[in-house]
């Protein structure tokens, strides 16, 4: 383990597998997709582990055979049936409601960053209650580049008012690992996500945990009194 970063300021989040399970709806409107197409649906698992690739890993999952080009044209209508359901079975993972009040509380500012479309993200936030309270959201088409490139950490940096330095990234993909050390953050990967079928202690973090309260638990966060 790392030592963390002195006057820690802020703490950016990936979104899908970090703090929300977006999976079931992910899977729902996949579902839905197969029920147009006439194509067995596949089961749950192999399609949560690949949510945070993104859409067009989740049409793969059912339509694999049809090769990319049709995995391409049948994103437009998966992410129609998506934003019919999205926030329907989606929630904070445990842990994570309780976390972000602490950070709150604790006069922090806390962000997102996450790879998926800007008119999803917002309206998912705004779905889940979060629009208002953070304090940055930069999605996967708010800069030309997405993580694991640096730039949109720096740019929700910039968006929080915080220093780099003073900050950590927290996520559950190698991608987020990459990006929040390329620009600067304390890196914290997350055993409790997706993690893509990969092992988050080989990403390089500067720590992993197991639970959103061992976060809070690193950096001395009180519990809220109601």
């Amino acid at each position: 383990m790392k030592p963390l970063p002195e006057n820690i300021r802020g703490v950016l989040f990936d979104l899908d597998g970090t703090l929300l399970d977006s999976a079931p709806d992910l899977y729902a409107a996949l579902l839905a997709q197969c029920a147009e197409e006439g194509v067995p649906p596949p089961p749950y698992a192999p399609v949560r582990e690949v949510v945070s690739r993104g859409a067009r890993a989740v049409l793969r999952c059912a339509f694999a055979d049809r090769g990319e080009p049709a995995l391409e044209a049948l994103t437009p209508r998966y992410l129609q049936l998506y934003q019919d359901v999205m926030a329907q079975q989606t929630q904070s993972f445990e842990g994570v409601d309780d976390l972000l009040a602490r950070i709150e509380a604790h006069g922090l500012r806390w962000g997102i960053v996450t790879n998926k479309a800007a008119f999803l993200t917002d309206e998912l936030i705004r779905r889940i209650g979060w629009a208002e309270r953070a304090s940055a959201v930069v999605s996967g088409d708010t800069l030309p580049v997405k993580k694991p490139d640096p730039a949109p950490v720096l740019l929700a940096c910039e968006r929080a008012g915080v220093e780099p330095a003073q900050s950590l990234f927290v996520g559950d993909d190698r991608r987020d690992i990459q990006a929040g050390a390329a620009a600067g953050l304390y890196t914290v990967a997350v055993s409790w996500g997706y993690l893509d079928g990969g092992d988050p202690h080989s990403w390089g973090a500067d720590i992993v945990l197991d639970h959103p309260a061992e976060l809070a638990g690193l950096l001395q966060l009180q519990p809220v009194v109601a």
